[in-house]
């Protein structure tokens, strides 16, 4: 199974200019967590994710408001992304190194196309429970899940 066979196509993005604010309202109108920070036109290119947990560090450490913060001081910069016809293997792997949920999907000259997440893959694992030969499997995704959720400290050792 590839990538685009389950990530989301229909994604909302913000751009690195745009306040804490307007990005923590479209986690809430959107009900997600993230959101890939896309360059002038919100489309491409990719250039780094914030999350909900971003905001709240951000708003925490810097005391202001959060129409007073811009995304691009709060997003992550190193980004990991995935293409459309990578294998699920792959993303997972991705995933598990990179110690992230969420991964935006993008095509060869780096624009959003999707987003490709830990949830995903457990619905998918879910749906696929009574398959002879499932393409992802609720071990995988536990095993993913944990991977992710080592200690950043003791992620040498793990």
């Amino acid at each position: 199974m590839r990538v685009e066979q389950l990530m989301t196509k229909t994604v909302q993005s913000c751009r690195p200019g745009d306040s804490l604010e307007h990005a923590a309202q479209l986690m809430w109108s959107y009900d997600c967590g993230c959101l890939p920070v896309c360059a002038a036109d919100g489309v491409t290119p990719v250039v780094g994710v914030v999350t909900d947990r971003d905001i709240c560090m951000s708003a925490l450490f810097q005391g202001k408001p959060l129409r007073d913060l811009r995304v691009g001081d709060a997003m992550a910069k190193q980004l990991v992304t995935c293409h459309p016809g990578d294998g699920l293997a792959e993303a997972e792997t991705a995933m598990r190194k990179a110690q992230i949920r969420r991964m935006p999907v993008v095509d060869e000259q780096n624009a959003l196309v999707g987003i490709v997440s830990l949830a995903d893959l457990a619905r998918e694992a879910d749906r696929e429970q009574t398959a002879p030969h499932p393409k992802v499997t609720e071990e995988e995704v536990a095993d993913t899940l944990a991977a992710i959720c080592v200690p950043r400290g003791e992620w040498a050792t793990a």
